[in-house]
């Protein structure tokens, strides 16, 4: 069991899906709507961390140390998801959290794909 990488992609792919429809209701104004999606976010969070660990330790002997370091930054990309969206119902600004997510999203996207369980197109 997880010698490969679907059930992490498909967890982490859902997640992204499921923060952008709350960043929508937030939108619309729709607040009950949010809050239902927001918790189903909540879910795929502990699945992509669970999916996650899980392949780490099948696979930390290939390169641990960059391994680490993903699973480091994409436990960062998830606490952005949550500060983007507990500060927009708190009517706060986003800006600073959300370029630090697209900068953290952008690097785990990277070591995900350059490492070697990854799509290797960016070699």
């Amino acid at each position: 069991m997880f010698d490969r990488t679907d059930a992490h992609i498909t967890t982490w792919a859902i997640a992204i899906i499921l923060f952008f429809v709350a960043l929508g209701l937030h939108r619309a104004g729709n607040a009950k709507a949010m809050k239902i999606v927001h918790m189903i976010l909540r879910l795929f969070y502990i699945l992509i961390i669970v999916t996650g660990a899980l392949l780490f330790w099948k696979h930390q002997g290939i390169d641990p140390a960059l391994y680490g370091v993903k699973g480091l930054v994409g436990i960062w990309v998830i606490a952005m998801f949550e500060i983007i969206l507990v500060r927009l119902n708190k009517g706060k600004s986003t800006k600073v959290a959300s370029i630090l997510l697209v900068i953290a999203l952008l690097i785990v996207l990277y070591l995900g794909f350059k490492l070697p369980l990854g799509i290797n197109f960016l070699a």
